[in-house]
């Protein structure tokens, strides 16, 4: 059996197409007040979506 690959399942809410997404290139950030927070993409608008808080 294949071993499926690991991917962040990081969610956001995507303002484009109004609904709660899973982001596509999750990345942990640090905001400008030094917060984290967790970029990505949408996967079907392809919108910058943020997450603000430590990532999972």
């Amino acid at each position: 059996m294949a071993k499926a690959a690991t991917t962040s399942t990081a969610t956001g809410y995507c303002m484009k197409c109004k609904t709660q997404r899973q982001m596509r290139g999750a990345k942990p950030i640090t905001m400008k007040n030094g917060r984290p927070a967790t970029e990505g993409t949408c996967p079907e608008c392809g919108t910058r979506m943020f997450k603000i808080g430590a990532s999972k």
